[in-house]
């Protein structure tokens, strides 16, 4: 400030208190001298007052400082897509000093920031997200709103990721990943149970397609229930409860099925090519359709299956393996039987008039007290 010199040191030092707010005790000239006599003041002379400390020139401290930190610590308000953070220069510097904080701040008007009409600067950034990205400069946590861990929400987590790497904070993007993906939740494997299948059926409308592809059942009590048409395709049925259940035209093409139980089921026309019922029970199963629709098991594993009493007729049973398989009794009229592995299948009773063996693998297989005569041009091998 420029104030009138007059009187004696102690008057100067009185005004000068009262003008700047502090108790002065001292006075230095532009070049650190101290004055304690008022007559070596000059007209044109630069005054320093201070409270008792030693002199320091303010313009060569501040380039010191600056040379020494390599930034600026003066405050600065920045506009956030309309939000106003006040913050240092240091702040936004020294923690990431590659980042693009770092380098629009380092140096003042470097990048030639644009400043709203109250001085602040503009970032065109969402300021929800820039908020947790400021506080960890300023302290290195990731604290949101009042003390909340930001932890706790996943998809603010996501969106600070995003302005992290916008910004290039290379150390907060490497712990934001990191707690991604420690905060995903474990895939849940777990079977579905009767009572989540049954509440899916009743909420589903009696024309949609169900598609259960790829599902796990595993262990679960499906018996007796309705589940015509349903897409089981490639869905884990092992060790199930089916006995019962209609499963109408139902496609469990490569299926898992193993070790299952589907005595009685209704298997009208199902699909169950390539499936694997290796183990299952299948005793007094219906395969056949009145319509004509033929049930296709093209290619399963049907290895030790019990499929006593079964009505097959039409099957499709082409290269299926059945080796040890029970199917005594069974109605195999007119069924596709062409490269299928029968090694040690248990025939005996069964009808198999019309039913087409070219190519089978009957090695060990027995056919005692067959219904209908077997006749060679039905088995070459």
């Amino acid at each position: 400030q420029v104030v009138a010199v007059y009187g004696t040191l102690s008057d100067l030092l009185s005004v000068a208190s009262s003008k700047l707010g502090i108790k002065a005790t001292s006075v230095y000239n532009g070049k650190g001298g101290l004055i304690d006599d008022i007559a070596l003041i000059r007209d044109d002379d630069v005054l320093f007052v201070c409270e008792g400390e030693p002199f320091i020139d303010p313009q060569t401290d501040g380039r010191a400082q600056e040379e020494l930190t390599g930034s600026h610590t003066d405050w600065l308000t920045l506009n956030v897509g309309g939000r106003y953070f006040t913050t240092t220069r240091s702040t936004l510097v020294n923690k990431e000093p590659d980042s693009m904080l770092a380098h629009m701040f380092k140096d003042k008007d470097a990048w030639g920031n644009k400043q709203d009409p109250r001085g602040a600067f503009l970032i065109d950034r969402s300021p929800e997200y820039f908020e947790p990205i400021l506080n960890y400069l300023r302290h290195g946590q990731l604290i949101v709103n009042d003390g909340i861990n930001l932890l706790g929400s996943a998809a603010l987590f996501v969106g600070v990721l995003e302005e992290a790497r916008f910004f290039g904070i290379d150390s907060l993007i490497e712990h934001l990943e990191i707690a991604i993906k420690n905060s995903q939740p474990a895939e849940d494997h777990s079977p579905i149970s009767r009572k989540e299948f049954v509440r899916f059926l009743l909420a589903t409308p009696t024309k949609s397609e169900l598609r259960c592809q790829g599902l796990n059942f595993s262990g679960a009590d499906l018996s007796r229930l309705d589940l015509r048409y349903i897409n089981f395709k490639m869905a884990n049925l092992s060790r199930c409860n089916l006995a019962h259940a209609n499963l109408c035209c139902a496609n469990l093409e490569r299926a898992d099925l193993s070790g299952s139980v589907l005595d009685c089921a209704n298997l009208q026309g199902v699909k169950m090519l390539c499936s694997n019922a290796e183990g299952a029970s299948l005793k007094g199963c219906n395969f056949e359709d009145p319509s004509g629709l033929k049930a296709n098991l093209e290619g399963a594993n049907l290895k030790g299956v019990d499929m006593e009493g079964s009505q097959m007729t039409g099957i499709n049973l082409r290269v299926a393996t059945l080796k040890n398989a029970k199917l005594k009794n069974c109605n195999l009229r007119g069924a596709t039987l062409a490269g299928t592995d029968l090694e040690n299948c248990d025939l005996s009773g069964c009808d198999l008039q019309e039913a087409n063996l070219r190519g089978s693998n009957v090695k060990g297989a027995i056919f005692e007290e067959m219904l209908t005569p077997l006749h060679m041009s039905q088995s070459v091998r």
